[in-house]
This record gives structure tokens, C-alpha cells and sequence, in this order.
């Protein structure tokens, strides 16, 4: 999957440009970068930019589900926007601090490594956190919510691991969406560091040739349909290495406020594009829990921003405060002790109030970025 989104890794940030085809009309400097996306071509207006907040506008003209990425240095993803429909137009707003090159690539059906093409940032700017108190404050408040996350991340993914070498079945299988709560809570910030989403939270249906299937959705499919296989615990360890690999990084990261408002519309997306759908966890069918977690996400990155979406927009810090609590108020009502149903008891009437709920919460949500930026 990609809570595909985007939190990144490096002060020198993001930027959606992208792929082939130089043809189209230059904007003028410093406005939206348009960016025309189709099954096989990706048009961006301009192929290089000033450094400081960038603005690409991606029209989807072709006809499958596209994403657009911005890598760094080995892959590295620096940002990136998903789930953009055939007809629609996503805004994503990234703050690129310093000078350098990149490739940007778009992704026609979300797959494959994409339509590449170099993108150049000139110059420098001065960092939304240096400028800024309380944009600086937030990005420590998040940094500090981030390291919390990890550490349990890794205590709960030990426990399971543990769990499914000593091939105890009902334990392991209590603890796989347990350990999940804080893979999904970060989701965004972890699918910035190059190949280890995908080998950590990569679906049997999303892999690319000859990619191995690793990582929980693998043991979780040992667990629930085909029992534990002779390399089980190898996957496991393997498990267990990418998810200290993933702590390492996340708490060496250098944020941006704007990858935090990008990396909360990206946790909804995500409920939009697999939770909702019940994809995610098609094996155990615990896509709740996932759910509950990418939307816990979405919320505390907004609240590290809350108090400068309160100083700037009020109105809409309220919609915010609003829209999440309707969402909240769903989920409560789909507990199960400690945990929530199993996703094939809900009614399609259950569905369809949850998808209506999160479609609900996402429109202010994207509002963020822009508040966030704006001067």
C-alpha cells in the first residue's frame, strides 16, 4: 500500500513535478506547476523551480488511478500524492528549502516505478521553521509524537515476531493488528524511506516482478489461511530488521510543516483506498484497527498544526475539530472489547456511513497545506 502522503526525510523537500513531455505552455514563474498526468504520458509545465514553497497542480486525463512522487537520492521518496481519479485535479504544496536535483515520476494504475523526469530546485530558502514559531513547534511536537510511535512500533512488532517463531498461533494472531496500530499511525513518514514500505506492508497483489512477499501481510496470510510455512520465521526476522531499519530513520528525520498537513490528507487516502475497501487486511479482515489508526494519525498531525490553523483559519480548525470527531464517533461504534469487528461483520449500510464520514473529513483536511503556507 502507499498512507501513500507526504511526510518526508530531508529539509530539502518535495516537489510533484514530473515525467515526460516538456510541451505544455510554461507557467508563469513561481505560480502552480501544472502537471497533465494519462496512462502513458506525464506533462509537466516546467522542469525547474525556485526553492521555497512549490505549487503543482496533477490533472489526471488518463483513465486508471495515478499517483505522482518526487525521489531524492536512492529513491529516497521526498513526496508524493495518490489516489488521484481519472478527471480529477490533487494540489500538493511542498516546501524545497535548498538547492538540487530530483525525478519526479507519475504512476498510471499505481504501480511500477513510474514515468520518470528530472526536476531542478535553484537557489535557497528560509525554512517555514526557521521563520515561524509556531510552525517550528509543531514539527517538534510531531517529531515527538513520530519517536513515541516508533518505539512501540518496534516493542509490539517484537512481541509478534516472538509470537510467530514459537508458532503460537492465537497469540500471534491477537497481536498482528496490535502491532499494526503503529506501523498505520505513521504510515507516511515510513513510506518516505525508499523500498521499505514495500517490504514491510506490501499486498500479495501489489507486488512488481520479481519482488518477494514479505513483511505482516505475508505472515499474515500464514497465520489466517495457509498455516505457518517452513520460512515463516525467516519473514519474521526479516519483519523485525526493516522495522528497526524504520526507527533508526524516523528519528533522524527533519520535517516540514507542510509534510505534515500533506501526510494527514495521505493517512485518509489511505482508509479511502484500502481500509474502506477491505483490502488492506483481506486475510484476518482487522482493517478496523488499520483505520483507526491512519485516521489517529491524520489527527495528530493536524493538532501539531492546530494552533496556527486556529491563528490563520478558525472557521476551518473548528470544521476540523468537527469532522473528526463525527469520524471518531462512527468508529466507537464498531468496538469489540479492546479492539473493533472484524470487517466482514459490518453492513454495506456500515460501509457506506464510514467511506461518507471519511470523504466528509478529507476536504478540510486538504485545506491544510495551503493555511499552512500562506504568509
Amino acid at each position: 500500500m502507499n498512507v501513500r502522503a507526504a511526510l518526508t526525510v530531508v529539509a530539502p523537500l518535495v516537489l510533484l513535478a514530473a515525467c515526460s513531455g516538456q510541451d505544455a505552455a510554461p507557467p508563469a514563474a513561481g505560480g502552480p506547476i501544472p502537471v497533465e498526468a494519462s496512462d502513458d504520458a506525464c506533462k509537466v509545465a516546467r522542469n525547474a523551480a525556485d526553492a521555497g514553497n512549490i505549487t503543482f497542480e496533477v490533472n489526471n486525463k488518463g483513465s486508471k488511478v495515478t499517483e505522482f512522487y518526487l525521489y531524492g537520492e536512492g529513491d529516497r521518496i521526498m513526496g508524493e500524492v495518490e489516489n488521484i481519479g481519472p478527471g480529477l485535479t490533487r494540489r500538493l504544496i511542498v516546501e524545497v528549502a535548498e538547492a538540487g536535483r530530483f525525478q519526479t515520476a507519475c504512476k498510471p494504475g499505481m504501480k511500477g516505478d513510474g514515468i520518470r523526469a528530472d526536476f531542478t530546485v535553484s537557489g535557497g530558502a528560509t525554512k517555514a521553521v526557521d521563520a515561524n514559531a509556531k510552525l517550528a513547534e509543531a514539527t517538534k511536537s510531531y517529531q515527538r509524537y513520530v519517536n513515541s510511535q516508533t518505539d512501540s512500533l518496534e516493542a509490539k512488532t517484537t512481541e509478534f515476531v516472538n509470537a510467530v517463531k514459537a508458532a503460537n498461533l492465537d497469540e500471534a494472531k491477537a497481536l498482528y493488528p496490535v502491532s499494526r496500530i503503529y506501523w498505520e499511525r505513521i504510515e507516511p513518514v515510513a513510506e518516505s524511506f525508499g523500498d521499505i514500505d514495500p517490504k514491510i506492508d506490501a499486498r500479495e497483489d501489489g507486488l512488481e516482478p520479481g519482488q518477494e512477499f514479505t513483511g505482516f501481510h505475508r505472515l499474515e496470510r500464514d497465520l489466517w489461511v495457509s498455516g505457518l510455512q517452513p520460512d515463516s520465521a525467516k519473514i519474521a526476522d526479516q519483519l523485525l530488521a526493516d522495522i528497526k531499519d524504520l526507527v533508526g530513520k524516523a528519528k533522524a528525520v527533519e520535517l516540514t510543516p507542510v509534510q505534515l498537513a500533506n501526510g494527514a490528507k495521505e493517512l485518509l487516502d489511505e482508509v479511502a483506498t484500502g481500509k474502506i475497501t477491505g483490502e488492506e487486511d483481506r486475510y484476518s479482515h482487522t482493517d478496523l484497527w488499520d483505520f483507526r489508526s491512519n485516521v489517529d494519525g491524520s489527527q495528530a498531525a493536524v493538532a501539531a498544526l492546530r494552533p496556527l490553523v486556529q491563528e490563520r483559519d478558525a472557521a476551518l480548525a473548528s470544521t476540523l475539530d468537527a469532522k473528526f470527531g463525527d469520524l471518531d464517533k462512527l468508529l466507537e461504534k464498531h468496538r469489540a472489547g479492546d479492539g473493533f469487528k472484524l470487517y466482514t461483520d459490518l453492513t454495506e449500510a456500515d460501509k457506506k456511513e464510514l467511506a461518507e464520514a471519511v470523504d466528509a473529513l478529507g476536504e478540510p483536511v486538504s485545506k491544510v497545506a495551503e493555511v499552512v503556507t500562506t504568509k
